[in-house]
This record gives C-alpha cells, structure tokens and sequence, in this order.
C-alpha cells in the first residue's frame, strides 16, 4: 500500500495526518 499523508493548512491550526492500517493518525505538534 502506498504511504498517504493528509495536510490541512488552515489560517489559524495547520494538521498533518498519515493513514496507518487503514486508519487516519494525527501526528501532534
């Protein structure tokens, strides 16, 4: 399975997210 990250770049909180197991993580500041 390719690695997937997610990145949301919002005007005040920016969140990075990586899919493990088919799950979505959030990786913490």
């Amino acid at each position: 399975m390719p690695k997937v990250i997610g990145i949301d770049l919002g005007t005040t909180n920016s969140v990075v997210a990586i899919m493990e197991a088919g799950d979505p993580v959030v990786i913490p500041n």
